[in-house]
């Protein structure tokens, strides 16, 4: 029986082998002969990454967020599986299980992450939260994506995954099948360290996607057997309205649904009219908006004619939009990208919030209520970065204009670098600048 000294020497062999065959693969030589040692549903996979033209490095995308999260969730047929799925994989102190356990739709968006909760900060720092898009084409290999690309449940560890950010960690993800017709309708992943990558990760997360589909059929019987019940209403998709505002001057409106994607720009006054009531769903007095935007809750006069414009503007662009009056609000909801950033940081996002954080709020306004924002936005990510982020996602803040000059994060980073870090020497000439 060989000693756990060889046993951890092997691995570590064998990461070091999958990692120069991937780094060989993204260099262009395909014909590296390490390639072959890896396993082929891995290499598979990294060339169909390469074929999606994947970045090493790339973020996944946020695509559903705040009410469009909870909306698309509500509807989704996985959402009554909840409860079993947290009782076969979440047993006990779901916070304290050592793994997060993923629940997504059939395209590859995570729509529940729950699990430990340290586990949670840290996969969050790489974008495995809920409303971001996993599927293999977006992100390259990782279990949920490849699971959901082959049709069958997946294993992926360490440095088989092809983002260089999730090489840390392992995973294990079975789709979920519609039990009448076999059409894809989701996928259940387990993600750790070793231990979530194990033949038995393997055995349990399938057992649940099969107990899943079998608990949506025993539903349909049932319902089916209650005729006088009601049937469920199918919940049509719902405009959505986001609002990008980091680093611009003139903001776009997005507006999506069932008919396709518009975007209409707005001007600075129009701009901070609609965040302010976009940040403040519950409504503004025609005083309170005006000291928001002017500067002087006296301004109704000139706050009056502009809300006139801004609706004729909003009824030929978004009719669902066009604010209500007494008080001040948005008929319908917006989403805005400075609060996709707070919502981010709060998840433990890290790298995805910084990536999402374009530059500050409408720079050039001088309304005192997008200027609060924008201080709030700028700090709560400064905080949240000093205070949970790893050393790469704060070096990459430091060099955003945001933190350039961020002397405390600086050092902050100096004390994190390993002792004989190459990349202390750069840290130390900017201090020494700056100081």
């Amino acid at each position: 029986m060989s000693s756990p000294w060889l046993r951890s020497e092997g691995v570590r062999a064998s990461r070091l082998l999958v990692e120069r065959a991937h780094d060989e693969l993204l260099a262009g030589n395909s014909a590296d002969p390490r390639l072959a040692q890896v396993r082929p549903l891995v290499r598979e996979s990294w060339r169909r990454s390469v074929g999606s033209a994947v970045g090493a490095e790339a973020l996944p995308a946020l695509e559903l967020t705040g009410a469009a999260l909870e909306e698309y969730r509500r509807a989704h047929p996985l959402a009554g599986a909840l409860a079993l799925i947290r009782g076969l994989l979440l047993p006990g102190e779901a916070d304290e299980a050592g793994v997060v356990v993923a629940v997504g739709d059939a395209a590859g968006r995570l729509l529940w992450v729950e699990g430990d909760r340290r586990v949670r900060a840290l996969t969050g720092d790489m974008g495995f939260v809920e409303g971001a898009n996993w599927a293999e084409d977006r992100v390259g290999t990782a279990a949920p994506g490849t699971a959901l690309a082959l049709g069958r449940s997946v294993q992926v560890r360490g440095a088989e995954h092809f983002n260089r950010f999730v090489q840390p960690w392992s995973c294990t993800a079975a789709p979920v099948r519609d039990p009448e017709n076999g059409r894809l309708i989701g996928v259940i992943d387990v993600t750790g360290g070793d231990e979530a990558a194990t033949p038995q990760a393997q055995l349990l997360v399938d057992a649940t996607a099969r107990a899943v589909e079998g608990e949506l059929l025993v539903a349909r019987l049932r319902a089916e057997r209650e005729p006088s019940r009601k049937p469920r209403r199918r919940v049509e998709t719902a405009q959505r309205a986001t609002l990008s505002v980091l680093g611009r001057d003139r903001a776009l409106l997005t507006l999506a649904g069932d008919g396709g994607e518009r975007v209409v720009e707005l001007g600075m006054r129009h701009a901070e009219l609609v965040l302010m009531l976009a940040t403040h769903r519950q409504g503004l007095t025609a005083e309170r908006l005006a000291e928001l935007v002017y500067g002087d809750p006296a301004a109704i006069g000139t706050l009056r004619p502009e809300m006139v414009r801004l609706r004729k503007l909003l009824e030929r662009m978004a009719p669902a939009l066009v604010p209500e009056s007494r008080p001040y609000r948005m008929a319908g909801e917006i989403e805005t990208d400075a609060q996709q950033v707070l919502s981010l940081l709060d998840r433990g996002a890290h790298r995805v919030a910084l990536a999402a954080y374009r530059g500050d709020v409408l720079p050039d306004s001088a309304a005192p209520g997008v200027e609060e924002l924008r201080e709030t936005i700028r700090s709560s990510l400064r905080e949240a970065l000093l205070a949970e982020a790893g050393v790469d996602v704060l070096l990459a803040y430091t060099d955003t204009a945001a933190g350039a000059d961020d002397v405390e994060a600086l050092r902050q980073v100096l004390r994190m670098l390993p002792a004989r870090s190459p990349r202390r020497a750069g840290v130390v000439a900017r201090l020494v600048a700056l100081e």
